[in-house]
This record gives C-alpha cells, sequence and structure tokens, in this order.
C-alpha cells in the first residue's frame, strides 16, 4: 500500500511515521524547502526597522526561511511554515495538552497524548534561569489568585543558549520540531519532496488516487492508496476547494495580542518564550517579547528590545473564518473576540504594573499562527475520523479536524489527532 502525506508539520510528520511503522510505502511532498533557523542578532536590522523599512510582514517573512504571512483582514495577520517541519519548527516549544471541543463530540485523545509524550522530552525550564522581571509577573499573577505554572517545553535547557528566538528557529537543536519524526520516517525508507507544492487531489470515481504537484514551472502526477492532507487550517481546505470538493468556512486561528510596556534592562530574549502561563476559561496569559510587534509595529519603535516588556494573551477566537482555492482568506476579529481582548489585556496589565513595568502600555499586532477548524469532526463523523463527505482513500490529519479554538499551544494536539487518523487509516486498509 502506498501512502501519500502532504504536509511535514506536526501532522504530516506523524502520520508519515506511523504509516511507515505499519508497512505502507510513504512518498511525502512538502510545498517549501529545507529549513534553516534565523542565525542573525536582531541588532543587525535595528537601523532598517526604525526606518520602518519592516513595517510590512511580507517584508518581515522575508528575513526567516518557510515563515510565510497571509493578512486575512485589516487587524489580523495569520502566520504559518511552509518548510520541512511546518510551523513546528517556529514555535516557542511549549507541549500542553488541550481539547476544546473534542469531549463535546465524543473525542478522547488520551492515549495519543501519553504516546506521543512518551517520544518527546518535555520539561519545565529551570526557574533559576527566568529573568527578574518575568519571575516578579509571575509572582504577580500568583497572588492575584491566577494560579500561573511553568509551561511544559520540548526545549532541552543544557542546550539552549536563551537567545529568546525559538519561534523563528531554534539555532542550537535545543527545541525539538517534528523533522525528528520526519527523520525516523524517512531511514524507514519513506520518501521526500520539498518544494513540491499540491495543487489538487485526483479523483476517480469517488475515490482519491493521488495529487498534482507543482515544483517550478512543471507538474507532476503522483499515484497513490491513500492521500492525507496534512497542509494546515488553510493549505488543506485549499487544496480541497481546488479539487472540486467542500471545506467548511469555520477557521479559527488562536488569536495573539501582545500588551507591551517598559522596564528598563527587562532583557525579556535572554530566555526562552513563554516560560510560565496562566489559564482563563478563553485564554492564556504568557511572558513574551513580542518580535512582530516590534519589527511590524509603529508605536513599538522608540522603545529598545532590551527595555520592552511584554505579556502575551492568546485567545480561543470564534470559528468564522474562510479559505479559498487560491489560498486567500478572510477572517475577521469579532465583537466577542474584541471583549475577551480587552479583559485579558487589562488582567495582564494589572499583572505589569504589579510588577513594576511601566508605561506607556501599548497593544501589540494581532496576529494568529494556529490554524485550524476548516474540516471539521463532529459527533456523528469522530468513530471513522473523517468528515463523511470526503472520498474514499483521502483523510486529512492536520488541526483542520479540531472544531473549536483552543487558546493554547497546539502542537501537542495535532500530533494526537494524526496519530488517531494513521491507526484509523491502517485498520482499514
Amino acid at each position: 500500500m502506498k501512502a501519500i502525506v502532504v504536509g511535514t508539520g506536526a501532522g504530516g510528520a506523524t502520520v508519515a511515521r506511523e504509516l511507515a511503522i505499519q508497512g505502507y510505502e510513504v512518498l511525502i511532498l512538502e510545498a517549501g524547502g529545507e529549513f534553516k533557523p534565523f542565525t542573525r542578532r536582531l541588532s543587525f536590522f535595528e537601523p532598517f526597522r526604525k526606518m520602518g523599512m519592516t513595517s510590512n510582514e511580507k517584508n518581515f517573512s522575508r528575513l526567516i526561511t518557510g515563515f510565510d504571512s497571509v493578512r486575512s483582514s485589516k487587524d489580523l495577520i495569520l502566520f504559518r511554515g511552509i518548510t520541512t517541519g511546518g510551523s513546528t519548527v517556529l514555535t516557542c516549544g511549549n507541549m500542553m495538552r488541550t481539547d476544546h471541543g473534542l469531549k463535546q463530540i465524543g473525542l478522547d485523545l488520551s492515549k495519543e497524548f501519553d504516546e506521543i509524550e512518551s517520544m518527546i522530552p518535555i520539561k519545565t525550564f529551570p526557574k533559576k534561569r527566568w529573568r527578574p522581571l518575568t519571575s516578579q509577573m509571575y509572582e504577580s499573577a500568583d497572588d492575584m489568585g491566577l494560579n500561573p505554572a511553568p509551561t511544559p517545553k520540548s526545549v532541552d535547557a543544557l542546550k539552549c543558549i536563551s537567545c529568546g528566538l525559538c519561534e523563528v528557529g531554534c539555532s542550537t537543536g535545543a527545541r525539538w520540531d517534528s523533522r525528528r519524526f520526519l527523520e525516523d520516517t524517512l531511514n524507514m525508507g519513506a520518501i521526500l519532496h520539498t518544494k513540491s507544492s499540491v495543487k489538487k487531489v485526483i479523483i476517480e470515481k469517488g475515490c482519491a488516487k493521488g495529487v498534482i504537484v507543482k515544483s517550478g514551472l512543471t507538474s507532476r502526477q503522483y499515484n497513490g492508496d491513500v492521500v492525507v492532507l496534512a497542509a494546515g487550517g488553510i493549505g488543506t481546505p485549499q487544496i480541497l476547494k481546488a479539487s472540486g470538493l467542500p471545506a467548511q468556512d469555520n477557521l479559527w486561528v488562536d488569536i495573539v495580542l501582545t500588551l507591551g510596556g517598559v522596564s528598563k534592562g527587562a532583557k525579556q530574549l535572554k530566555e526562552p518564550p513563554m516560560v510560565w502561563y496562566t489559564k482563563g476559561e478563553d485564554y492564556i496569559l504568557s511572558p513574551y517579547l513580542d518580535i512582530l510587534s516590534h519589527f511590524l509595529h509603529k508605536p513599538w519603535r522608540n522603545v529598545s528590545i532590551d527595555d520592552r516588556a511584554g505579556l502575551m494573551v492568546k485567545l480561543a477566537d470564534e470559528e468564522h473564518g474562510t479559505v479559498d482555492a487560491d489560498g486567500s482568506v478572510q477572517k475577521e476579529i469579532t465583537d466577542h473576540d474584541r471583549t475577551l481582548l480587552k479583559e485579558a489585556i487589562s488582567q495582564a496589565k494589572q499583572i505589569m504594573q504589579s510588577a513594576g513595568v511601566s508605561g506607556p502600555f501599548i497593544e501589540g499586532v494581532h496576529n494568529g499562527g494556529h490554524l485550524g477548524g476548516t474540516v471539521p469532526l463532529s459527533k456523528e463523523t469522530v468513530d471513522d475520523m473523517k468528515p463523511s463527505w470526503l472520498p474514499d482513500g483521502l483523510w486529512v490529519a492536520d488541526l483542520s479536524l479540531a472544531p473549536r479554538s483552543q487558546g493554547m499551544p497546539t502542537v501537542l494536539l495535532t500530533s494526537a489527532l494524526a496519530l488517531r487518523v494513521a491507526r484509523k487509516i491502517a485498520e482499514i486498509s
């Protein structure tokens, strides 16, 4: 049996690895090229930043290998990784179980979470290496009764040099990413083609038979018994719609908004981002020096990166967003989202002020990088792990399957979903 897996992120790498273990001949197709982490010092770009030359998200994306940006509305930018490792190479390495909306449809991923956690080294980052301001904000949150906790991370503290640049690629290999699963899969005989963008799925007599790939100026057809789309909450529905299949206008993105203040010598880049978090009903708060806002947001321009203090809000947004066949996205920040963001930002400001951070307090760039919900499972389809309208032989193995926004880190969830899908494929094939 031959399986074609589209994408190499948490979903694609996990499903490809498991199918290879199950004895499948696996072909992996990645739209991007080999990932190379960002290795320059941010200070190199300071003159360009002060002149406003980095204020466009497309310019920022050109600085980082595989960093793709999509503006879904006037005030919301979506980011994703199109490279080997997908978005996992551009994360903070946070590994928390999250299942918002899954119990309601009868999906319990406890077994998959257990298994994946046994394969990935997960620990909290040592408190003795937290910056003083980070510790002070932690204590402030604790005093406010917000029950902060150190964040489980897939970061090897012995290899970590505390450069603070996890989300633009780990230059020392301290942080786990899905390329490690990918390497396992290739060692089992799988084949990987990079710079191979899947344009559509070939469907004959109601069954998926392969894919059409564009690589450079040429197109090629690959045939297989199983096709698994793991191209993310934008890439997967884009391919489906280009193939004449539906996808739901249910895109969620886990909106991120960072509140910035001033604290002399804070140097938040001298530690990994998000070393602790506190969880509300619809969002988390976590210390975070927002590099995106540092480059893209003019109001942040007059404060040095050493003196900027940041506390992030990650929000479970409403599931209203559309992806078209050409990859364009329409996704607004709803009134409900804004109400929750206002509440969260107010709480963040209290924490920061209590920790000695001064104003002016400035909100950063609204952005999202957890993209899902466009091929959601339901109570009726959860046992099959695929919506009923998908043709035979065609599967989805990424966050597109999750019906609700999480407001939490999602790498572990994506991998768990993909593992369950891979086992279901092997079960019925």
